[in-house]
C-alpha cells in the first residue's frame, strides 16, 4: 500500500454522467492542497456549459487550486513535471479536443497530408511521458467512448481512435485504473492496493 507521501498515478474512466469526476475527487478529498487541472474550454455565450463548469467548481474543497488549460493543451505536460503538489486532471477527453483543435487534426485532407498527425503525436507523447515521469501523485479522468455506435464522420472517428489509444497509454503507465458505471467504480488495475481506492469501492 502506498503511504500518503509516496506518489501514485491513477486513471479514472467512464461514460458521460457516469460519476467519474466525483469519484476522482473523492480519491483526493483528504488532500488539502491539490492542483485541479481543468481542461474544459470556455464557450462564450453558452450558459449551459458555464453552469456545468460552475457545478464542478462548487464540489472542490476551497483549498484546491484550479489551473485552466482549455486554451493551452501543450502546457499540461509542463504542469505534470513541475507541480509541487498532487494533481487532478479533468478531463483527458476535453484535453484531446483542444489538442486536435490546436493542430488542425479535424481537417480530413490536412490529416492525410500528415502535418496535424505528427503535431498531435508530439502533444500526446509529451503528455504520456510527463504523466509517467511526474514526481507527484496524479489522477486523470477520461471518457470511455468506444462502447457506442461507430461515428458517422471521419473526424469524430479519428477522435474516438486517438482517445482510445491515449487511454491505453495512460492505463499502461498508471498504478491504478478504475471504470465508473452508474456511479459505481470497478477496479480494472489494482496494482498499488492504495487505501483510497479500497474505501471508495
Amino acid at each position: 500500500m502506498h503511504s500518503r507521501t509516496q506518489a501514485w498515478h491513477a486513471l479514472v474512466l467512464g461514460g458521460a454522467r457516469s460519476g467519474k469526476s466525483a469519484f476522482a475527487e473523492r480519491l483526493l478529498i483528504e488532500d488539502e492542497e491539490v492542483l485541479y487541472a481543468a481542461t474544459a474550454p470556455r464557450y462564450e455565450g453558452d450558459a449551459e456549459w458555464a453552469e456545468r463548469i460552475a457545478r464542478h467548481r462548487t464540489r472542490r474543497p476551497p483549498t484546491w487550486q484550479t489551473v485552466e488549460f482549455g486554451e493551452s493543451p501543450a502546457q499540461l505536460a509542463d504542469l505534470l513535471l513541475t507541480a509541487d503538489r498532487t494533481i487532478l486532471v479533468d478531463s483527458l477527453t476535453l484535453w484531446l479536443t483542444a489538442a486536435m483543435d490546436a493542430v488542425g487534426a479535424w481537417d480530413d485532407e490536412a490529416w492525410r497530408e500528415g502535418k496535424p498527425r505528427a503535431a498531435l503525436g508530439r502533444l500526446v507523447s509529451g503528455l504520456v511521458d510527463a504523466y509517467s515521469n511526474s514526481a507527484r501523485s496524479v489522477v486523470v479522468v477520461s471518457d470511455e467512448v468506444g462502447l457506442s455506435v461507430v461515428p458517422e464522420s471521419a473526424g469524430t472517428r479519428r477522435f474516438r481512435d486517438e482517445l482510445g489509444a491515449l487511454n491505453q497509454a495512460l492505463a499502461a503507465a498508471a498504478d491504478e485504473v478504475a471504470l465508473v458505471v452508474a456511479g459505481i467504480a470497478v477496479r480494472l488495475k489494482p496494482g498499488s492496493q492504495d487505501a483510497r481506492f479500497g474505501v471508495t469501492y
